[in-house]
């Protein structure tokens, strides 16, 4: 997942931050923003809505 944002954006994001916990929960972070939460959505993430909600915080 890491690659794929890095790979489109790269150059637009300054930090990106996947934080793990326990029971496949993670956070996606980008310059210090939370774009996604396993925890608060309460699913796994779909193909891509990750990476549109990175395209939506970078404007």
């Amino acid at each position: 997942m890491a690659a794929e944002l890095l790979e489109g954006h790269g150059h637009d994001i300054g930090q990106l931050t996947i934080v793990p916990s326990a029971g496949g929960v993670f956070e996606v972070d980008v310059d210090g923003e939370r774009i996604y939460s396993k925890k608060a959505t309460g699913r796994h993430a779909k193909p891509g809505e990750v990476g549109k909600a990175v395209r939506r915080r970078l404007g």
